[in-house]
């Protein structure tokens, strides 16, 4: 019988909860044992951040599943509202950074890094209900993927968060999944991509896993967060948007098998 894989993305807002503007690793550690997932990628985390007690929320989420392998990729480096740039990867050890992370319960065979395009200057957006498009500049936006040893067999799990700018996620994400190219499949891309189900599977030439609406976590209208996938992989049941307590986002998980 084929094994069951739970695969699930969830945009954790720093670990915040808008209710009470609140980080309790705590709290974060109860959400992500409630989803109960194999394979976890986790948009706008923290690591060493004053603003999250200092703590490293990946570590967290890692032993709140029972991951045996997770790595955390940092976007930006310094403190928001202080020193906040580029990360390149070279960044010291307890340095403040925020980005994204990739988590399993399956040994991981190898490591990707894909250090996405950034948008240069500023550009008008309109945003919902705005009488006029506003100037927006963007964060750097990166990916991370990882073959893991599942034991029905190899495949690579890729996660990012994309810009929020529109046209601009389009880019990225055909960045992404070029970059990917002859890796091992099946290959399943998950994350916040901030972009709508049809656009998602349009610009990537990827099959969606996973349908519902993610944002804003009280009561979601639109799916910005999805799981996509390409090669022998289906979902062997119904997706569920969890709402948990923190974060302006549901958790989206599926859980998928072998086509």
């Amino acid at each position: 019988m084929a094994l069951v894989v739970r695969i699930a993305t969830f945009n954790i807002l720093h670990g915040r909860s808008p209710e009470d503007d609140r980080v309790d690793v705590d709290r974060l550690a109860a959400a992500v044992k409630t989803l109960d997932a194999d394979v976890l990628g986790l948009q706008e985390v923290d690591r060493d951040q004053p603003r999250s007690s200092n703590a490293d929320l990946t570590a967290v989420a890692a032993e709140a599943m029972g991951a045996v392998d997770s790595q955390f990729v940092a976007a930006l480096a310094g403190t928001p509202g202080g020193t906040w740039m580029a990360a390149t990867g070279d960044e010291q050890p307890g340095s403040a950074s925020y980005g994204i992370a990739l988590l399993s319960r399956f040994p991981v065979v190898s490591w990707r890094v894909v250090r996405l395009p950034a948008l240069r200057g500023r550009v008008p957006v309109w945003f919902r209900g705005a009488r006029a498009p506003k100037l927006v500049g963007d964060e750097p936006r990166v990916a991370v993927a990882a073959v893991l040893d599942a034991p029905d067999g190899q495949f690579t799990v890729a996660c990012t968060h994309l810009s929020f700018v529109p046209g601009w996620n389009s880019v990225q994400l055909r960045r992404l999944v070029r970059s990917l190219t002859g890796t091992r499949e099946p290959l399943v891309v998950l994350g916040d991509l901030n972009m709508e189900p049809r656009q998602a599977q349009r610009v990537s030439g990827l099959r969606s896993l996973a349908s519902g609406a993610t944002f804003p976590a009280g009561e979601p209208t639109r799916q910005l967060d999805h799981v996509l996938a390409r090669g022998q992989v289906v979902a062997t049941g119904e997706a569920e948007a969890v709402r948990l307590p923190l974060s302006d986002h549901r958790a989206l998980v599926v859980p998928c098998g072998p086509a």
